[in-house]
């Protein structure tokens, strides 16, 4: 897939583009069914045939099938259905698909790609409550397409399930502020909210964890009445609000859009990060006001960034 096929979505308009795969799966009883998932169409680079080859013997994970050259790289493909733990059944059409997120070029073997959908992050409903043996946190949104259901599959989990250092990296101990500083973080994933918690925890910040933007921003306006009500200052509850971009219900670009238009939460600074800041996402959040933007393989620099902002202010 060319960057060229990419579209760059208006800041603040809480849209995204999802690129809908699926796996066929063997189930219990024999028959084979078709499981559609979906990934940000911008991690994409491009979709390519599967060669035929079965995953080395040596191999570290059951999920790594071997290695291809793809643009002169060396690029390792990952069986997409074993992490997800579904039974795939084979064929000649297989299809891997290449993505490029966090400084890293990684294939997924899947069954097959079928189209381009561009939703609205309020259709992408959190997977709470949905049963499935795949579990919430490999997957983080469901999109209902009407005919049948589209997982949000979370590619940033998978590769730091398989690669611990990444985890490690991210709540390595840095400075520490002098105060405690309250800091409301949105994302997604349980296990960057994780990384976030402890990295944060290390340098004297009390963090206040919610699963999307949605949530963050109703969690301000609570902030905002109890400050009115109560004559304190905002900084009693929160200095600072870091939030992934992408994420069901509302994304960073608008939850940062809504904070800088509220006369009282505009004062606030906001850090927004994703494994995806290129240029063109950077000037999507300088302009709906982000105060810094971090890519996701520098979240070991968040409390750091977050201090360097909360002391330019004092």
């Amino acid at each position: 897939m060319s960057p060229e096929h990419n579209i760059l979505l208006e800041s603040g308009t809480n849209e995204l583009e999802v690129l809908e795969l699926y796996i066929e799966e063997r189930l219990p009883d024999g028959s084979v069914v078709p499981c559609y998932f979906g990934v940000n169409v911008a991690k994409v680079m491009q979709v390519i045939e599967a060669p035929a080859f079965n995953a080395p013997e040596s191999a570290s994970n059951p999920c790594f099938m071997g290695m291809i050259d793809i643009r002169n790289m060396m690029v390792p493909v990952l069986d997409l259905s074993r992490w997800l733990r579904m039974d795939m059944v084979r064929s000649e059409y297989d299809v891997i698909m290449v993505t490029e997120f966090s400084n890293a070029v990684t294939g997924f073997l899947v069954s097959g790609v079928t189209e381009i959908h561009r939703v609205g992050w309020q259709q992408v409903q959190p997977p709470s409550g949905y049963i499935s043996k795949i579990g919430t946190n490999c997957i983080v949104g469901m999109v209902d397409l009407g005919d049948h259901f589209v997982q949000l599959v979370d590619l940033e989990n998978v590769l730091a399930d398989l690669d611990p250092t990444t985890f490690e990296k991210a709540v390595q101990e840095g400075p520490r502020a002098n105060r405690t500083y309250r800091a409301l973080v949105a994302d997604d994933s349980a296990t960057i909210r994780l990384m976030l918690r402890k990295n944060l925890e290390a340098a004297n910040f009390d963090p206040l964890l919610v699963n999307n933007g949605q949530e963050a921003l109703n969690q301000l306006r609570a902030f905002r009445n109890r400050m009115e009500q109560e004559g304190r200052p905002l900084s009693d509850y929160v200095d600072i609000v870091i939030s992934d971009i992408e994420m069901p219900l509302m994304d960073g670009f608008t939850l940062t859009k809504n904070i800088k238009e509220d006369a009282v939460l505009g004062r606030l600074p906001v850090i927004l990060y994703s494994s995806l800041i290129t240029n063109e996402l950077r000037h999507k959040g300088d302009s709906v006001g982000a105060d810094d933007q971090i890519s996701k393989p520098d979240l070991d620099t968040m409390a750091q960034r977050a201090l360097q902002l909360l002391e330019a202010q004092a």
